[in-house]
């Protein structure tokens, strides 16, 4: 829908997927569209040098945001929320953010846990 205005279908990817999601990495962007890894990398990259996202790295992993500190942040997503409005309903309802149930350990361990309750 903004391939147009942005040049590519995978920046477009990219900048939604951020947008929606919080933060992403390249494979899960790729995955999330059923794409290859390596045009999403080269457009992450390009965002990145533009400034318009920046990276978290975790490990071995790069994590991508959204950078609070690019001028237009409030007009791109202004533009992006009013593109996914149009995108049908079923692409709407992937790009949504679920929230993400416990792990059965970690619940295990938060019950096991004594707590001190002092006077």
């Amino acid at each position: 829908m903004l391939e147009a205005i942005l040049g590519s279908t995978n920046r477009e990817r990219v900048l939604m997927y951020l947008h929606t999601q919080g933060s992403g990495y390249a494979r899960e962007i790729a995955a999330a569209f059923q794409s290859a890894v390596t045009p999403i990398q080269k457009q992450l990259l390009a965002l990145e040098e533009a400034g318009v996202i920046y990276c978290q790295p975790q490990g071995r992993t790069r994590v991508y945001l959204l950078n609070p500190r690019y001028p237009f942040l409030s007009e791109l997503e202004a533009l992006l929320n009013k593109a996914l409005a149009h995108y049908p309903p079923a692409e709407q309802e992937r790009l949504t953010p679920r929230h993400h149930t416990r792990r059965r350990d970690d619940v295990v361990s938060s019950l096991n846990r004594k707590t001190t309750i002092s006077f």
